[in-house]
């Protein structure tokens, strides 16, 4: 497990587009697909990392906590499945039911989307406005494994909150840290 942290995109990025499968359905997810949200929160998941293992329960909650806002949510698996098989398209479709994500779950095989979002680690957490601009990049919360700090989603969740409130998203932001994302 390579701890690594978050490259911290620069906020005001737009969010770059992609078209992914979805590991559930098959159905092509794109960023118009959220078109009419008054955000967008994009998150790079796998299955196999301690770090995400340690989050994921609380990402399901996310998801259903904020279903009925005006939020899109989905998560992205960028590692390379031929080396990491938990991490295959239909490894991470098991995973998404035992979690109870409502969100989508892709796969970006090609590793292309993560590039143009300069991910680099596994949790990595993404929230753009209206206008598909971010305003948030960093740590779910100060949990880690092997710590006796609960996962709350805590700073995620502040951002989040103040998005669809029409607040200010603070700029004050941790990087997230995790597993690097397996490069092929």
């Amino acid at each position: 497990m390579a701890r690594t942290q978050s490259t911290m995109l620069p906020l005001e990025t737009a969010a770059p587009p992609f078209a992914l499968a979805n590991v559930s359905t098959g159905d092509i997810v794109t960023l118009e697909n959220f078109s009419g949200k008054r955000g967008l929160l994009v998150m790079f998941i796998c299955r196999h990392c301690p770090y995400v293992k340690h989050v994921q329960a609380e990402l399901g909650k996310i998801g259903r906590d904020y279903a009925a806002q005006s939020l899109g949510i989905v998560a992205i698996s960028s590692n390379d499945a031929v080396a990491y098989p938990s991490d295959a398209p239909e490894s991470l479709a098991e995973m998404a039911i035992e979690q109870g994500f409502g969100f989508p779950l892709c796969f970006d095989e090609s590793q292309d989307v993560a590039r143009a979002y300069q991910a680099v680690c596994t949790p990595e957490f993404y929230l753009f406005d209206e206008g598909r601009k971010l305003v948030y990049r960093g740590q779910l919360d100060d949990s880690r494994p092997k710590t006796d700090i609960p996962v709350s989603g805590r700073d995620l969740r502040n951002a989040i909150n103040a998005l669809l409130q029409g607040k200010r998203v603070d700029s004050e932001q941790r990087p997230s840290l995790g597993c690097n994302i397996k490069w092929r």
